[in-house]
């Protein structure tokens, strides 16, 4: 497994077009993979996500391979300069994750639970949670499955912050009604419960939508959150 940051120069064209659309962005980080096993392998998949910090959009991708992002470099970056993308390994920080570890975790979701509309006879749909406490409990409902646990401050209170919320619409090839997501972004603290279960979260992602930016999360030192 691979992680790469790509930072974004917001002065070209192609960078609004970018960062305006998930369905876009998702090809782009697409085409960044020769082959198929280079973007999904062994439940393995390509998870990405767009932060911003300091006003600086910037994008980071798990993978199974190793990405070539020249292309957006050419649209999106600073084609002239040293500033290109950086990706490291990433398999020897996942096989070093213990039980107990605490870490800083940012992770961008889309939060949703399934239901049946009015009428009794149509099938079962999916609805994103809205609310800042239904968000944050369908995480917390999910944390030890998922092989952690957030951690609570000296007042009780969950070391978790819920903040960005954002809904996405937008268009899909083929389909007669557009595709609406909502996503929420949260900082917080873990604790490692279960080594491998969290793997398999950080590489094959976090509830649904990861093909348009949800389902990546990263950890960082609990003492430098990002």
């Amino acid at each position: 497994m691979y992680l790469t940051r790509f930072r974004f120069n917001k002065a070209r064209r192609d960078s609004r077009r970018l960062l305006g659309s998930p369905q876009v962005m998702h090809a782009a980080v697409m085409s960044g993979f020769a082959t198929d096993s280079d973007h999904t392998r062994d439940g393995r998949r390509t998870l990405w996500r767009l932060d911003t910090s300091d006003n600086q959009p910037v994008l980071y991708i798990v993978s199974p391979g190793r990405p070539d992002l020249t292309h957006l470099v050419e649209q999106a970056g600073w084609p002239t300069s040293g500033e290109k993308w950086l990706t490291r390994p990433y398999d020897s920080f996942l096989d070093s994750l213990a039980v107990s570890q605490q870490w800083a975790f940012r992770l961008t979701a889309n939060p949703v639970r399934d239901g049946r509309p009015k009428d009794p006879t149509a099938d079962t749909r999916r609805y994103g949670h809205v609310t800042v406490a239904q968000q944050t409990r369908w995480l917390v409902d999910r944390a030890e499955r998922l092989g952690f646990d957030i951690l609570r401050g000296a007042d009780d209170e969950l070391n978790l912050i819920l903040h960005s919320q954002t809904t996405q619409s937008f268009g899909r090839r083929g389909g007669d009604h557009p595709v609406v997501i909502r996503t929420a972004t949260f900082d917080g603290v873990l604790s490692v419960r279960d080594p491998d279960a969290l793997r398999r979260a950080l590489t094959a992602g976090i509830g649904h939508a990861k093909a348009y930016g949800c389902g990546l999360m990263t950890l960082a030192p609990a003492t430098a959150a990002r």
